[in-house]
């Protein structure tokens, strides 16, 4: 069983790959879903740690209907991805009518070869789930992000169940979203998927002394629980 921990920084990338986590997925902006990482973000984690880090490829928030330009902007990101030495890149892509965007999927996943390249929970937006399936495994990615089509992965953990069956080792099925110690291992035993992500997420409070109260601002940002991390590694073990 492998963990995935997704990351919103550079420090939460550390502490859960120093808590355990078996793979980073390397993100910023928490509040969006997820963004691409800046040059900066992606040059020390490279540097700084020693399990496989895969950044997502996202130019914003929002829905997964890319502009040639914002396409643009994910190919220069996965070309940087590659010359930092990288491991695996993280895309979706959707057309207007909600089916995969099989020809600029492909295209990215050609450019990441040969790092492994997840397609995202823009697979939960699709119209058809196992037409997208068929579609992304077709584009040449090796692993898709799910809960489900719904919100909670346990919520959705049937669709999951049966994505991991028809997939039959075609592509790798990583339920996410809502995953936590207290339901991983049940998860993990009725999807029979054998890698699982979570952000095990938890606020950090600003390390300011003193916050200007006429701007009524909250300053925390988020950050890994390293203790549940620990907690979801010996639940897949238990298993």
């Amino acid at each position: 069983m492998l963990l995935e921990i997704a990351a919103f920084n550079l420090q939460s990338a550390i502490l859960a790959a120093n808590a355990g986590a078996n793979r980073i997925e390397l993100c910023e902006n928490a509040h969006e879903g997820g963004t691409t990482a800046s040059y900066g973000t992606l040059k020390l984690a490279k540097e700084k740690i020693a399990v496989p880090v895969f950044p997502i490829i996202r130019p914003r928030g929002g829905d997964f209907l890319y502009t040639a330009e914002e396409f643009d902007i994910m190919w220069k990101d996965i070309q940087l991805c590659k010359e930092l030495g990288y491991e695996g890149v993280v895309v979706g892509l959707l057309n207007a009518d909600g089916t995969v965007d099989t020809k600029r999927t492909a295209q990215l996943a050609e450019l990441a070869y040969p790092l492994d390249v997840t397609f995202h929970r823009a697979f939960d937006r699709a119209i058809d789930a196992m037409q997208a399936l068929e579609d992304i495994i077709h584009c040449g990615c090796t692993r898709i992000l799910t809960s489900g089509q719904v919100p909670n992965a346990f919520d959705g953990k049937d669709l999951i169940k049966r994505l991991v069956q028809v997939a039959d080792n075609r592509i790798t099925i990583m339920p996410g979203s809502g995953v936590r110690s207290n339901n991983i291992g049940t998860l993990a035993g009725y999807t029979g998927a054998t890698e699982m992500h979570s952000s095990a997420r938890r606020p950090a409070p600003s390390g300011m002394a003193f916050n200007q109260p006429s701007m009524q601002e909250n300053l925390q940002t988020i950050t890994v629980d390293e203790e549940e991390i620990k907690s979801m590694i010996k639940a897949l073990d238990n298993a």
